[in-house]
């Protein structure tokens, strides 16, 4: 991957990373130390994402060569690959985790309302 090509990867990724933030900060009933740790896990996941992307891309490109190459990139490209898959599981199970504390905040209960009434 050249380098104009990784920096603008890293500008696009820059951009997820602060709309990810933005989507947090509209969680009113969500922890300040939870929003950190999620955006913290979904800069790592992202990373890890673009690092073993390029490198596979790499290692990729110097297998097309021959049968010789095949055999011994071959098994680098599969750990990259995992990798990413990783990277991808964890991002569903972060938006997974955002999206019960959504529903717990929205949850409706009636004897809060009375309390308040009542004050």
């Amino acid at each position: 991957m050249k380098h104009d090509e990784l920096v603008e990867q890293q500008k696009k990724q820059q951009q997820k990373i602060d709309d990810f933030s933005e989507l947090l900060n509209g969680l009113a009933a969500t922890t300040d130390k939870r929003k950190m740790l999620w955006r913290e896990i979904y800069e790592n996941a992202l990373n890890d994402r673009l690092n073993a992307s390029v490198l596979f891309t790499e290692a990729y490109t110097t297998m097309q060569s021959g049968v010789a190459e095949h055999v011994t990139v071959g098994p680098v490209l599969t750990k990259y690959l995992e990798r990413m898959n990783k990277s991808n599981e964890q991002l569903l199970r972060l938006a997974d985790l955002i999206s019960r504390d959504e529903e717990h905040a929205a949850k409706f209960n009636p004897e809060d309302i009375f309390a308040q009434i009542k004050e």
